[in-house]
């Protein structure tokens, strides 16, 4: 074997030992990063805090802050969840009385794959995905209770922690820690300010879509798709799939289910690939194929929490790269073009 070969196989070999072990220590990890993302955009308000009341209490005072947000967003995620998946069992004998008429029309017109979809799937398949994913976001609640006690443990250890780098390792290497570490937290917290207004935004337009259209559940359309937009690409796309069937069986018309689905996607591709960026500007436009293997990549490893993080550990990584001679080139190769800031979608 050529020798030259032998460093690039022991990288896959490291990526891919690297990647079992994020997988298999899920439980350990994900915590981990949901924490370090958490510490990264309360930071600063738990330092202005300090310099003005004691250390424990602008703790209290932070963390409060977090759980209230949390409490708040989990509310309105069961909410809205909860009313859609209710109104969605009392319409499923409908939905599949419609939904075995579009097969038949469909093999009518030659289209075979529609029996096949017929023997294994069906709307009660649908009910019963969206009641499962309510059950594991109930079962999430032991790991947001990991996720605070480290925050609660990390906010007490970011001070220190700075003044203790450059004694331990070298100058360089000490500068590309700080740095990095500074240049990380403040485009994260660049990042999610972007995505709350940007969620806000297509929440607000699918509630007036609907309720233009005389859409039922106007409301929780647009509560669900302003938290669903917080998942870039698989969010956006189930937060137009399910007003999709729902107005399938309101409507009892297949042209009048696509023309919502057309018009839902139209909505989410306006805000994520046209307007996100430009707000977003150059300091967090990455390439578009980064992002959707950082969404799925992360989503394979931690599930639904993975598909939330993957674009901000994308982020992280490139911003770290960036300070290092050696791996500027892997910075810019999949970051923003310098002289556009808007060539490429944020997220979409």
């Amino acid at each position: 074997m050529n020798a030259r070969w032998v460093p690039v196989l022991l990288g896959i070999i490291c990526a891919i030992l690297l990647l079992a072990a994020l997988y298999f220590a899920d439980a350990i990890i994900a915590p981990v990063a949901c924490a370090l993302f958490i510490i990264a955009v309360v930071w600063p308000l738990q330092k202005w805090l300090q310099t003005r009341l004691p250390q424990l209490l602008a703790l209290a005072i932070v963390v409060a802050l977090v759980v209230l947000v949390f409490i708040v967003f989990a509310s309105v995620v069961a909410w809205g969840f909860g009313r859609i998946g209710r109104s969605l069992i009392a319409e499923t004998p409908r939905l599949q009385m419609l939904y075995e008429q579009a097969t038949a029309w469909l093999e009518t017109h030659g289209i075979a794959v529609a029996g096949l979809w017929a023997e294994h799937f069906n709307m009660r398949w649908v009910v019963g995905a969206m009641q499962g994913v309510s059950a594991r976001l109930n079962t999430m609640i032991s790991f947001w209770i990991v996720v605070l006690i480290y925050v609660l443990l990390g906010l007490l250890e970011v001070g220190p922690l700075a003044r203790k780098i450059p004694g331990i390792v070298s100058s360089e290497a000490a500068r590309i820690l700080v740095v990095g570490g500074e240049q990380t937290a403040a485009k994260l917290r660049r990042y999610l300010m972007i995505r709350t207004i940007m969620s806000i935004a297509t929440g607000g337009m699918v509630y007036l879509f609907a309720l233009a259209l005389g859409l039922q559940l106007a409301t929780e359309w647009g509560v669900i798709a302003f938290t669903l937009n917080f998942i870039p690409f698989v969010g956006p796309f189930i937060a137009t799939l399910l007003p999709t069937f729902y107005a399938l069986a309101q409507f009892e018309s297949l042209y009048s289910a696509l023309f919502v689905f057309a018009c839902l996607n139209l909505i989410q591709f306006a805000i994520g690939s046209y307007v996100e960026p430009r707000v977003a500007g150059n300091a967090l436009a990455m390439s578009p194929f980064l992002v959707l293997f950082s969404v799925f990549l992360w989503m394979f490893l931690w599930g639904l929490f993975g598909a939330f993080i993957g674009v901000p550990i994308a982020i992280a990584i490139l911003t770290f790269c960036a300070q290092s001679a050696s791996t500027q080139w892997l910075a810019r190769l999949l970051g923003a073009p310098e002289n556009n800031a808007t060539d490429g979608p944020l997220v979409a």
